[in-house]
């Protein structure tokens, strides 16, 4: 188990309230523990800045019907495939296709997967959620 330790912070007035009500509204059991994760949001974006190995989700929604669609996202994974952990495939609708592409991975490389998937035309949605491997944080 983690050592805690206590610090003091001296906030204004009303900052504290609104963030009181941050607290209660994301149903977090203390003020501790929602500043722990903002620090660890902190940490994680710093991670993401720098040049060591990351974790993170790719997600994408797409029209599996639009033609060769699919085929250009599996090569564009296939050049990137040693930042792959794992992919999942979930069909949405008799069209829409949700898929996630779990990396890890140097985060320039990841974020060029990021970028060449989610701009391959026929891409509906897609983003980058930003995790860590959990060493730095």
């Amino acid at each position: 188990m983690t050592k805690l330790a206590r610090v003091s912070v001296s906030l204004n007035e009303d900052l504290l309230k609104k963030f009181d009500r941050q607290v209660r509204e994301e149903h977090y059991p203390t003020r501790s523990k929602a500043i722990a994760d903002l620090i660890s949001e902190s940490l994680v974006k710093t991670e993401w800045a720098g040049s060591k190995t990351v974790a993170g989700a790719i997600i994408l929604v797409y029209d599996h019907h639009k033609r060769d669609l699919t085929n250009k996202l599996t090569h564009v994974q296939h050049d990137f495939h040693d930042l792959i952990v794992s992919t999942q495939h979930i069909h949405l609708d008799h069209h829409n296709c949700l898929e996630i592409v779990v990396v890890k991975g140097k985060p320039g490389e990841v974020q060029d997967l990021a970028r060449r998937l989610k701009s391959t035309k026929g891409v509906k949605h897609g983003s980058l959620a930003m995790a860590t491997t959990g060493k730095e944080v």
